[in-house]
């Protein structure tokens, strides 16, 4: 029997990891679906940080050296999986209290690009956080890993701004293209937003068949249950976003992330980058 696909959370020693639980939390108990906690331990951080100080001594005294570096190392990578082990306890209890019924927690080495396209088809939902434990040092407002999170799975993700409610209103940044048609496709099926008032938004450059477009989306959702509110706002598409979140008191934004190439976006910039970074609610990435 194929074990059922769960939300898979990814948290990292920073305070954002709470924020990241309530949600992945809210989203399992949403989906009925099985939650696990990961923590990636970074190897290659761990041998920076014992730096080789041999240098050009006598052969003993660099055996010598060289054994004594291993022993710190060592020591070093076994304090910080026990520091690892108690984050994600304390997550798990978290997650508990929020009415998870048995989350599973999972801690490795590893690069977390490669873990989580391997374990991308036993997922239904990932969470990540959208700023991480680098972010607590710097003023980046967009963690390094999201994009190219984004880029390399197929399944929805999650990004967690620094506050997680559980949403109420849930707004659908619709262009009528494929990607945000199966976005309108997988709320319509999901039990994630059951029971939420659901805003569709077209914007951006006016479409001939924009009205058309968004008849489509608002039927269809209409069909599946959904209170359903549809408008078309031309205009620069991050500008109405942004203020239509702010006006309609959006708790949670989904849209389509990154239908570009990598280099293109290098050059021109990435309209998704620039929504994430307006938009200062939890949004649902499609690919």
């Amino acid at each position: 029997m194929q074990p059922q696909a769960k939300v898979l959370a990814c948290v990292d020693q920073s305070h954002f990891a709470d924020f990241v639980t309530d949600a992945a939390a809210w989203a399992a108990r949403q989906m009925d679906a099985p939650l696990e906690l990961l923590h990636i331990l970074d190897r290659e951080k761990e041998v920076a940080l014992g730096k080789d100080h041999s240098g050009a001594i006598g052969v003993n005294a660099q055996q010598n050296l060289l054994t004594e570096l291993a022993d710190r190392d060592e020591s070093r990578s076994k304090a910080n999986r026990e520091r690892g082990r108690e984050f994600l306890n304390a997550l798990r209890e978290r997650a508990l209290k929020l009415g998870v019924a048995a989350p599973d927690v999972r801690q490795r080495y590893g690069d977390l690009e490669e873990t989580l396209v391997g374990a991308e088809d036993q997922v239904r939902l990932f969470v990540l956080g959208r700023r991480g434990e680098s972010a607590e040092t710097t003023q980046r407002d967009l963690g390094r890993n999201v994009e190219r999170m984004v880029r390399s799975l197929s399944k929805p993700i999650l990004a967690v701004t620094d506050q997680f409610t559980e949403p109420k209103r849930v707004l659908i940044a619709f262009d009528g293209g494929n990607m945000t048609r199966r976005g309108v496709e997988m709320v319509a099926r999901s039990p994630l937003f059951r029971g939420l008032p659901v805003h569709v938004l077209m914007s951006g450059k006016p479409r001939r068949d924009g009205e058309k477009q968004l008849d489509w989306a608002r039927n269809r959702l209409e069909e599946a249950g959904f209170e359903v509110t549809a408008t078309l706002m031309p205009g620069d598409t991050e500008r109405v976003i942004a203020q239509y979140v702010q006006d309609q008191a959006i708790d949670m934004l989904l849209m389509g992330a990154y239908g570009h190439s990598p280099l293109r976006s290098l050059f021109l910039g990435s309209k998704t980058t620039d929504l994430l970074r307006s938009a200062k609610v939890p949004t649902l990435l499609l690919r």
